[in-house]
């Protein structure tokens, strides 16, 4: 059984589209063509921004009012996260295509692919769940106090009380991050243009990472900048700057992954 398990992920692998490589600087110019296509299609993705921003503060306020649920609202925020991004990246699909933008129609794009994108949320969420305990038993390790919560553990983050619980949470953090982040690189916008599916998209998605580390590396380092910058100072950013990086993941995708006559 495992080594026909092994022979379907190889085969998945050599099916899975071709990666091309890319300067390190190519972010930047993914950055410069996302705020291209927000501007002509008319800021028309401010309107999943604003899904993004409610998110957030939904988080926020249930967190500080109820943070024995934030766990819960957080994974219903990993899963439908992929399918409110489908709805920029079609956006932009459809200006690439030379097609009048479209709002309405990239309410329900995703339903082009539906089986994979949902397998693909599906993975995002037990990941982000198995982030969060992991996160825990850390903090169980390192405290001497009561027993860890979610609230107790994320108050140990912020005020850095504990410096060598926070460098070890951010190591395994990272850990956790690069691989989150390798299978998430182009998979959303490559189900959704190609439809192919989850296992070739993120086969696809990691190949990314291990032929542009540096490029792959600087466009999460701005994704974090960008995003982390709009939760530090107002989710209200996020109506904006959310589908500015969806836009700019679009272009990625285009630049990444080669057409099916490279191959």
């Amino acid at each position: 059984m495992s080594e026909q398990a092994g022979t379907q992920a190889t085969e998945a692998i050599d099916r899975s589209p071709g990666v091309r490589a890319v300067a390190t600087t190519a972010p930047l110019s993914w950055l410069a063509r996302g705020w291209q296509d927000l501007r002509a299609t008319g800021f028309r993705g401010a309107f999943y921004g604003l899904l993004f921003a409610a998110m957030g503060t939904a988080i926020s306020l249930i967190y500080a009012t109820r943070w024995q649920l934030t766990m819960g609202v957080s994974a219903g925020f990993f899963l439908l996260g992929p399918f409110v991004c489908t709805g920029v990246y079609e956006l932009s699909r459809q200006r690439s295509r030379g097609e009048k933008p479209d709002l309405p129609a990239s309410f329900y794009c995703w339903r082009r692919n539906l089986p994979s994108i949902a397998f693909y949320a599906a993975i995002l969420t037990f990941a982000m769940i198995v982030w969060a305990r992991v996160s825990v038993v850390i903090f169980a390790l390192f405290s001497t106090t009561d027993f860890p919560t979610m609230k107790g553990m994320l108050a140990q983050i912020v005020s850095l009380q504990n410096l060598e619980f926070v460098a070890v949470w951010a190591a395994v953090g990272f850990v956790f991050a690069t691989l989150v982040f390798s299978i998430s690189v182009v998979s959303v916008p490559l189900m959704l243009d190609r439809r192919i599916d989850t296992m070739m998209a993120i086969f696809a998605s990691v190949k990314t990472l291990f032929l542009n580390p540096r490029a792959i590396y600087l466009w999460a380092l701005l994704i974090v900048l960008i995003i982390g910058t709009s939760l530090a100072i107002w989710f209200g950013l996020l109506v904006i700057t959310a589908p500015w990086i969806g836009h700019a993941t679009w272009h990625a995708y285009r630049d990444l992954i080669a057409a099916d006559d490279e191959r």
